[in-house]
């Protein structure tokens, strides 16, 4: 039987596994048209926006598309930056503060690397997992939410572990950056150095009439140092404005987000682990005892929704708090970094009008007597068409309006 098994493990790992050569065209491909695979992606995703609710009997090949691309969007990510990385290992580039914060725990942990991308897999996929499972029942649907939503917490316990419980941020993986723009810098440089080559013997009265208009980078001919072009009169301000730095810039990437002691500490952990406690009473409150008898209203039940809003509000009150009393200077002691995650965390508290007994009694509702004012209208009707077709999703099931 072990033999059998053994046998079966190596045909699958011969079949799985792709030939290095055509993997290295692949991702030789990728790295030198990143703007085209770019809009292809997008033109892909915005594709998934429209197909969800639309056919009721393929939601799940609609989702499995999704998943599929947000995960080749997740390994398109990984090539560029190496990419990137490699073509240019001396040149210092302009980063996002949340890329030089992200980027500098990847390069520093593996661990965090390995974690943070377990983590995005598992919410590229959750939805899909979640409508799998529903096929089996609501008892399953909900076994399944629990056991991701416990698994997603972990690998975030993880995560603030290792940045010496620094708040996480979402996504916890560097933003992609382009390429081509840096490559064809790079590449101008070189022509521009074979030109001055090929040049080197004309009168220097010619090199400062073609350096006058401004159009091109000019080399110094005693240094061979070369100076960038002059900016368009109309385009000085916005230009200096690019070169001044901001106190973010020279920080080093561990300070762009301050760690967080006691009420900070615990409001975090709470934030963290607020998903768990919330997808626990929803699978408990919803679904019936072993006799049959319901337990309470369903998904109209209010218990599930007051104890997960009061546990994100409380450890947002907690974070204020810390950040009033330890941080000086308060708000304005943030870091930009700190001040977009905060923005966020923010404006996500709105989804709570979307999830539970909120949506079931009220916002259901709403859009049900929306989608009816707009049905039968030019143009209006076919925005109502596309919220019926999400509400859909949102009623019957729960990662759509998870925002962790």
């Amino acid at each position: 039987m072990m033999e059998r098994i053994r046998q079966v493990a190596e045909s699958t790992s011969v079949v799985i596994k792709f030939p290095p050569k055509l993997l290295s065209s692949y991702e030789t491909f990728i790295t030198k048209n990143a703007g085209a695979v770019g809009q292809v992606e997008g033109a892909l995703r915005s594709l998934t926006y429209i197909i969800p609710g639309r056919f009721r009997e393929t939601e799940l090949a609609s989702e499995s598309l999704n998943s599929s691309v947000q995960l080749l969007s997740l390994y398109h990510d990984s090539l560029l930056s190496r990419a990137l990385a490699q073509s240019l290992p001396r040149r210092k580039q302009y980063q996002s503060p949340h890329n030089r914060y992200t980027r500098f725990y990847c390069q520093k942990s593996a661990t965090y690397r390995r974690t943070a991308v377990t983590l995005q897999v598992i919410q590229y996929t959750e939805l899909l997992l979640e409508m799998m499972a529903k096929r089996r029942g609501e008892k399953a649907k909900w076994r399944v939410v629990v056991v991701l939503e416990a698994v997603k917490a972990m690998c975030r316990l993880i995560l603030m572990r290792l940045t010496n419980s620094r708040p996480l941020l979402s996504p916890p993986l560097p933003e992609r950056e382009v390429v081509d723009e840096e490559l064809a810098a790079q590449q101008q440089q070189q022509q521009q150095g074979q030109e001055e080559e090929r040049h080197i013997d004309s009168p220097p009265s010619e090199r400062s009439e073609r350096s006058e208009t401004g159009s091109e980078t000019w080399t110094m001919p005693r240094t061979s140092l070369t100076l960038p072009p002059l900016p368009s009169s109309e385009d000085i301000s916005s230009y200096l404005l690019s070169k001044v730095l901001t106190a973010d810039d020279i920080k080093p990437p561990k300070a762009l987000m301050h760690r967080t002691t006691g009420l900070g500490e615990l409001a975090e952990i709470l934030y963290i682990i607020r998903p768990v406690i919330y997808a626990t009473a929803m699978a408990y409150w919803t679904t019936p005892n072993p006799d049959g008898t319901p337990r309470g209203r369903g998904k109209a039940d209010w218990r599930p929704w007051l104890l997960g809003l009061s546990i994100e509000y409380g450890a947002r009150q907690l974070a204020k708090r810390e950040l009033e009393t330890r941080r000086p200077g308060g708000a304005r002691g943030l870091t930009m970094l700190e001040k977009e995650e905060l923005k966020r965390r923010g404006w996500a508290l709105g989804w709570w009008g979307m999830r539970g007994a909120f949506y079931e009694n009220i916002t259901r509702g709403v859009i049900k007597g929306v989608v009816g004012r707009l049905k039968g209208k030019v143009v209006l009707d076919m925005v109502g068409s596309v919220m019926e077709d999400y509400d859909f999703l949102w009623d019957e099931y729960y990662f759509p309006t998870a925002t962790l």
